[in-house]
């Protein structure tokens, strides 16, 4: 018989913090950036969208976490899986759901397991993925 040990879920508060150190570290680039973060459900647990974000950063910031939680993996490191000669080629199209193969989402996790995920949307998909990476530390 093994045992399982439960794992504390991303909370609120993390949220708030990992909203907040991704909006300095975007502050310091001088981008105006939405960032998502959700629950390892997918459920939307924080969102913050700056006053001079583009409107569009919104749905990407989601979007991105989304498919970062998804396939738990940083949407930078799937970019090229979905290009025309990737073995993801189809699965933008192939699902009803709102994945988004941009850099900017990262997963989030506690003691190896998943437990949410950050989307960033605002700046270049370099930027966004940085933002994403330097929140992280946040959650340490």
């Amino acid at each position: 018989m093994s045992t399982t040990t439960a794992v504390t879920p991303l909370t609120t508060a993390e949220a708030e913090t990992l909203i907040d150190a991704a909006r300095t570290a975007a502050e310091a680039a001088q981008v105006a950036v939405s960032v998502t973060v959700l629950d390892a459900g997918g459920h939307l647990l924080a969102f913050r969208r700056d006053d001079r974000a583009v409107l569009i950063s919104g749905e990407t910031s989601t979007r991105k976490a989304y498919t970062a939680l998804q396939l738990d993996a940083p949407t930078a490191d799937l970019v090229d899986l979905v290009k025309p000669d990737g073995p993801f080629h189809t699965l933008p199209t192939a699902l009803d759901r709102p994945l988004l193969f941009i850099a900017g989402g990262v997963p989030l996790h506690r003691d190896g397991r998943l437990i949410g995920a950050l989307g960033i949307g605002g700046g270049a998909p370099e930027q966004d993925h940085s933002f994403a990476t330097a929140a992280l530390t946040g959650l340490a």
